[in-house]
């Protein structure tokens, strides 16, 4: 597990395939690893609805939106925030606490 923290730190995106294989072990091992570090909470999972991090003040009674949303007071669809087709392909992404 110490090697899968060690390539999530570097910041660089991979499929659990691609883990897989730089760490030499199965898909299902990479998921079982994530999701054990997970639940314990040494890693978390990215949240990639919207790509200002929720400066844009979309979410709360604030009454704030994103420049490009549509008005929902929901930031998934804010085009001042999220690349062209959103991230919907993207897969799940974590991170180091």
């Amino acid at each position: 597990m110490r090697e899968l923290i060690e390539l999530l730190r570097d910041g660089h995106a991979r499929t659990t395939k691609l883990l897989a294989i730089e760490l030499k072990t199965s898909e299902e091992d990479v998921k079982r690893q994530i999701e054990y570090l997970t639940n314990i909470g040494v890693i978390k999972k990215v949240d990639m609805s919207c790509g200002c991090g929720g400066s844009c003040g979309s979410s709360g009674g604030s009454g704030g939106s994103c420049a490009g949303s549509s008005g929902s007071g929901s930031c998934n669809s804010c085009s001042s925030c999220l690349p062209d087709g959103g991230f919907k392909n993207m897969g799940e992404m974590y991170e180091v606490v």
